[in-house]
């Protein structure tokens, strides 16, 4: 690995934000996840996690929306919301879904700067039933047209904008939030990426 490449990584790394992630429910579409994908990429987040447990499993993602960004991030794929509950748990404080109910907070009401998931459902019923019971409460993306919805990965770089402007004015971009060992290891794993 050149000098140069060493430090263009490492800089990347040095901006990763482990205290936050996206879930994806049962979204069909590959474009889809892969601008989902692009947009955690350019914020900072390397992990995220797909959980299809009323469709089957996607093999593949869309290429040309992601601009390869799935090189660069860790993805967890469930097929069991149990399971993918307790993996969040065990590294996420909250858990918020998107969805249209009274109980449901504005986007810009939530503290993103605390380690938090959020969930977004597929491009028909939104969230599932199940999944809302199971998290921690529902956020809404303000909006005043007539249709009271966006396409998932309009809401999900909405939202996560939003994270981004909330965790850079309080700071988490100016250190390393990785630990050592894992920015070492996404390093070397980096190394052998080819640039698109």
């Amino acid at each position: 690995m050149t000098p140069e490449r060493y430090t263009r990584l490492t800089t990347v790394l040095n901006k990763r934000q482990p205290d936050i992630t996206v879930v994806l429910e049962n979204v069909f579409d590959p474009h889809n996840i892969s601008a989902v994908m692009r947009t955690c990429d350019a914020i900072g987040i390397q992990d995220i996690y797909i959980l299809n447990h009323k469709i089957a499993p996607h093999k593949k993602w869309g290429e040309k929306s992601s601009s390869s960004a799935v090189k660069w991030l860790t993805i967890h794929q469930f097929t069991d919301a149990s399971e993918c509950f307790i993996t969040l748990r065990k590294k996420y404080k909250k858990i918020y879904t998107t969805h249209l109910s009274s109980d449901a907070v504005s986007l810009h009401d939530l503290d993103l700067t605390e380690s938090v998931a959020l969930i977004f459902g597929n491009e028909h019923s939104g969230v599932s039933e199940e999944i809302i019971a199971m998290a921690d409460g529902n956020f809404i993306i303000p909006q005043v047209g007539i249709i009271k919805s966006l396409n998932i990965s309009v809401a999900c770089a909405v939202s996560l904008y939003e994270a981004y402007r909330q965790k850079n004015n309080a700071g988490h971009y100016n250190d390393p939030k990785l630990g050592p060992d894992q920015l070492t290891q996404l390093r070397d794993e980096w190394g052998f990426i080819e640039d698109t």
